[in-house]
């Protein structure tokens, strides 16, 4: 702790007992949060670092409620690893699966979490709700948070978030298609979901300066490839024009061409694509034009803000936005002149359980 400062001055300061300071040294839980912020504004203002010397800050990654082999999220982990490691920091993964219906006060948290001796902080990636930040917040447990898919109903600047800017990067990816000359453009995701919903507002409001109606299918499904070629069936089966579809992953890019393939129906002669977020759309035939959201720096940005929590006592909430780019490919070139026969829709029809909306969609 240096040659002047002790724990006895770091108690006296905080008005506390030294054997309070050496459990909240100690990373000891049964420090209540009120005591333990007290203790730390203490020694903060006196010079004091109360983690132990030489010891690195561990960031715990909690990838909530998604499936642990997510290319996305992966690549969030990947940035944020390299982000620790480059600034003296270990970090630990963790899968956690909760109801985002349940109270705060109901979560049972890994103990991982609850363990300041072991994890100093958290990055939430994966599908978050606001149970789990308050219950963090209360524990006084500093996080950062994938703000892409937080609910809308949060409001901004409560907590430390970063995400991209899917919106403004779907206002121009479907101002793009516009401009090609396409007139008739879906969208493809389920709209209840945020990342989803995030999307599909750029789409919209695209659409709509244009005078254009937004028409969205969509299914519910943990799928991404299900949803998307159920959606784009359940669009062919109304038997309307369509010259564009913008799936709103580029998984569920995928689905879009198995179900226009099925249909006879080719990419971009006979119908253009595009997608969101670049993580295999590369690899489509043809290739996928597709926003580009660059999950490693959201991982690094994530981390930063992590780590500057655990040696501060006192940090506003902050928001970080990160452009996204638009990666133009193979799967869209202007509108052909052909008319879609009722024919050609057949093999599509009656499809059941379909969400499928001539104008604008419910966000939640």
């Amino acid at each position: 702790m240096g040659n002047k400062v002790t724990f006895k001055d770091v108690a006296r300061a905080a008005g506390v007992s030294l054997a309070t300071v050496s459990r909240v040294f100690n990373g000891n839980t049964r420090v209540s949060r009120e005591l333990h912020e007290q203790v730390t504004k203490a020694a903060h203002q006196l010079g004091v670092n109360l983690r132990q010397e030489n010891t690195p800050a561990t960031v715990a990654f909690v990838l909530s409620n998604r499936d642990m082999l997510h290319t996305f999220h992966s690549r969030i982990l990947f940035g944020a690893h390299e982000y620790c490691k480059a600034h003296g920091a270990d970090m630990l993964f963790l899968s956690f699966y909760y109801s985002s219906i349940a109270a705060w006060n109901e979560l049972v948290l890994p103990k991982v979490l609850r363990r300041r001796d072991v994890a100093q902080a958290a990055i939430l990636a994966g599908t978050n709700s606001e149970n789990l930040l308050i219950a963090l917040k209360q524990e006084g447990i500093p996080f950062a948070v994938l703000g892409n898919n937080l609910p809308d109903k949060i409001p901004d600047g409560t907590y430390h978030t970063v995400r991209t800017d899917d919106v403004q990067g779907a206002f121009e990816i479907t101002r793009y298609l516009i401009s090609l000359g396409h007139t008739d453009i879906w969208y493809v995701g389920d709209a209840d979901l945020p990342w989803f919903a995030r999307c599909y507002r750029g789409y919209r409001r695209a659409m709509e300066n244009e005078g254009k109606c937004p028409r969205v299918g969509g299914f519910a499904s943990t799928n991404d490839r299900e949803s998307g070629y159920l959606g784009t069936k359940a669009i062919l089966s109304r038997n309307e024009p369509v010259t564009a579809i913008f799936a709103g992953t580029d998984a569920v890019a995928q689905g879009v061409y198995a179900a226009l393939a099925d249909c006879k129906l080719r990419v971009p002669q006979d119908v253009s694509v595009v997608g969101c977020n670049d993580t295999t759309g590369a690899l489509l035939s043809p290739s996928l034009t597709t926003i580009r959201e660059f999950p490693e720096q959201l991982g690094r940005q994530l981390a930063e803000l992590a780590l500057a929590q655990i040696s501060r006592t006192e940090s506003s909430p902050r928001q970080i936005t990160i452009p996204t780019e638009i990666v133009k490919r193979e799967s869209c070139q202007p509108p052909s002149a052909r008319v879609f026969s009722g024919e050609v829709m057949d093999s599509a029809r009656n499809i059941p359980g379909a969400t499928i909306s001539g104008g604008p969609v419910s966000e939640s």
